[in-house]
């Protein structure tokens, strides 16, 4: 796990990490928490001298469900009533959660995932999402 404080911790920079294909959050070096999506201040003591540091973005889905009524983004994204999709709570290596849409198929709680980046949108509206893919069981 890499660590640096070049960015403040806002939504836009962590917007940016996403566009360059980095899942990113916070740590407290005082108290040893991490947090995503990233916090400027500890919740847990108060600190106020966080440092990112990118994520391994390997995990196992801890919920999920299937959504039928797709806000527009996703809608424009080819999903709706004929086409859901399923959205979850991924809880990281690390221990932190956080929700992402889930891709690849058949998921069960504990189903393990990783992290990957989704290209949504066109033009200046062009954005990258963190979504989570079903890993791959290797075979012997």
């Amino acid at each position: 796990m890499t660590t640096t404080t070049a960015r403040p911790f806002t939504a836009v920079s962590f917007q940016a990490y996403l566009n360059e294909n980095k899942l990113m959050g916070s740590y407290c070096p005082h108290c040893q928490a991490y947090f995503l999506p990233p916090r400027a201040i500890c919740p847990r003591c108060y600190g106020d001298q966080l440092e990112w540091v990118e994520f391994s973005g390997q995990g196992r889905l801890a919920a999920f469900t299937s959504i039928y009524i797709a806000p527009t983004s996703m809608i424009a994204a080819g999903y709706g009533r004929d086409n859901p999709y399923l959205a979850g709570v991924v809880e990281l290596a690390e221990g932190v959660k956080i929700s992402a849409q889930i891709l690849g198929g058949d998921a069960a709680v504990g189903t393990p995932l990783t992290a990957t980046f989704v290209e949504r949108g066109e033009g200046e509206a062009r954005q990258t999402c963190l979504a989570f893919q079903i890993a791959k069981l290797e075979t012997i």
